[in-house]
């Protein structure tokens, strides 16, 4: 493969393949990263992603490899598409190919849980400071299946380059993909990774058949508890009303698609954790941002009571009804208060 490329995708779970569909659709020549063989092979031969994404049909265009060295360096645009806790490893495997001209988007979300750092405090501890400018950071309401079929997305992109966001925002709008472009780095990470946390509190109320106006305040408050962390870190709080929180934050609690939300079904249906994880071949990132963020508040002082209780239901045996209740029996407060 002596190809060069306009866009590598690391990482072919369901979301790095949807990007790369898009991707090729939009006319970019892409290559797609996989860590397993079976998965090159089946994207290559077969043109489906058999594991992660089944049922949809690949570009004829887009192309499959196992080798990391060849996927970065012969593309500009790298589209990082990790689980958190092998951001920092799969980094560091990058670094040595990576040239000033190469532009690296994480499309990643949620806090190491060792860390307890963002994947663009990742990115910046790792990576040297020549790079950081050419750092970005994709979020928003996107299920991957949808965006691999085509169906109209908005997503933002976060840089510390408001002219390298633009040069972003035009490679990868394209047809019913668009991006919205922001300075907020801070705040389209954080929205992006504590989203996960609340749909498994709202799954978990659905579960328990508490009804639409359970929901309809978990997810209010959650954006609050999410607000809060965000501002305590530096981030522009309407950043979280936008496509990176409120977006992302009602997609991923309410839609059907999702695998956080069906953790809290499941849990509120009386399952455990243990035989909801066993039987889930995708990650849930919410179950370990549950307990990273639940650390993260406590270290900054951040009142987040939907995390904490989350948190307890997952890791520490506290039933779902039990959390549930637990929220609307603290003491009572003032609505907006950051």
């Amino acid at each position: 493969m002596s190809d060069t490329f306009d866009i590598a995708v690391i990482g072919a779970g369901a979301w790095g393949t949807a990007l790369a569909i898009h991707a090729a659709r939009a006319g970019k020549k892409t290559i797609l990263w996989a860590y397993e063989p079976q998965t090159v092979q089946d994207i290559n031969e077969a043109r489906e992603n058999k594991t992660f994404l089944p049922g949809i049909k690949l570009p004829e265009s887009l192309r499959a490899t196992s080798d990391l060295e060849l996927a970065v360096r012969r593309s500009r645009i790298l589209l990082t598409v990790i689980p958190t806790p092998h951001v920092e490893r799969i980094s560091a495997q990058i670094l040595p190919f990576l040239t000033d001209d190469h532009a690296l988007v994480s499309c990643s979300k949620g806090i190491d849980n060792t860390s307890l750092e963002t994947v663009n405090e990742i990115f910046e501890r790792v990576l040297p400071r020549r790079l950081h400018l050419n750092l970005a950071y994709l979020s928003g309401p996107s299920f991957a299946a949808e965006v691999a079929m085509g169906s109209p997305t908005a997503v933002t992109i976060g840089t510390l380059d408001r002219k390298f966001g633009r040069f972003l925002q035009n490679e990868l709008s394209a047809g019913h993909f668009r991006c919205y472009a922001t300075t907020d780095v801070v705040g389209v990470e954080m929205g992006g990774a504590v989203k996960n946390v609340m749909a498994i509190a709202v799954g978990a109320a659905d579960g328990l058949g508490f009804g639409h106006n359970a929901r309809a305040g978990l997810i209010t408050r959650g954006l609050a508890e999410i607000t809060r962390l965000a501002v305590r870190k530096g981030a522009n709080p309407l950043t979280l009303q936008g496509l990176a929180g409120m977006g992302d934050l009602v997609l991923t609690c309410t839609g059907d698609l999702s695998r956080n939300r069906t953790v809290g079904l499941r849990l509120g249906r009386g399952e455990t954790i243990e035989q909801i994880l066993g039987s889930m071949s995708a990650v849930a990132e919410g179950v370990l941002t549950s307990r990273s963020a639940h650390r993260l508040a406590e270290s900054l002082g951040v009142d987040a009571p939907i995390i904490a209780h989350t948190y307890r239901a997952l890791h520490e045996g506290l039933a779902p009804r039990a959390a549930l209740e637990g929220l609307m029996s603290r003491p009572l407060k003032d609505e907006l208060v950051l």
